[in-house]
């Protein structure tokens, strides 16, 4: 499904806050911006990426819950203010407990000012007819490659449309596995194993 650009700046550049009470405001829409200031209007999930989406944050927040001290668990909702000024909200995500512990609760409530530790990007399982496979794979790749570059210490790109996953490491070159069964949380998000039939769309 095809994200629609908006670029304000020939007319207003909204502030922090003006964006937040923006979506308070149109609750019915998905807002995000990108580090240029252009707000992007990003559209809902068909059904079986929203099942699979519902699949990946039940892992994640399973494993949470058995390891609260090391941090917490976010849905697709949740939108961040990353370093490099964009406003991103990850399919799923997760945040160190001191990184969280050290932000206050009105930065708690809004938008948290950080990148998280870890982010989880599903491809959308079906294409619409107006959007080529390239410019779709392009755009979330260039989100997780930002995400990289703003402190994320590993992120997974899944694409169930090729049973692909790629793997975003702080200290490394990007690796592609091919239909991988389960991908490992490694020494970010110890002991979490997610198993991929569910999320990628294998029987």
């Amino acid at each position: 499904m095809l994200t629609l650009k908006l670029d304000l700046s020939p007319w207003i550049e909204l502030t922090d806050d003006q964006f937040y009470e923006l979506c308070q405001h149109h609750r019915d829409y998905k807002f995000e911006r990108n580090a240029k200031g252009e707000l992007l209007m990003v559209p809902p999930t068909g059904g079986e990426t929203g099942n699979r989406n519902m699949d990946l944050s039940y892992q994640l927040q399973s494993w949470s819950r058995r390891n609260p001290n090391l941090g917490i668990a976010f849905d697709s909702s949740t939108c961040f203010k990353l370093p490099n000024g964009a406003n991103r909200s990850p399919d799923a995500s997760w945040v160190k407990r001191e990184k969280w512990e050290a932000l206050t609760a009105e930065e708690r409530r809004k938008f948290p000012p950080l990148c998280p530790d870890f982010v989880v990007e599903l491809r959308e399982a079906k294409l619409s007819r107006r959007e080529s496979p390239t410019d779709s794979i392009k755009e979330t790749r260039e989100k997780m490659q930002e995400y990289r570059e703003n402190g994320a210490c590993l992120g997974w790109l899944i694409d169930p449309q090729t049973r692909s996953v790629e793997i975003y490491r702080s200290d490394r070159e990007i690796e592609i596995l091919q239909s991988p069964v389960t991908l490992s949380g490694e020494d970010v998000l110890p002991g979490f194993v997610l198993e991929l039939r569910p999320v990628i769309g294998i029987n």
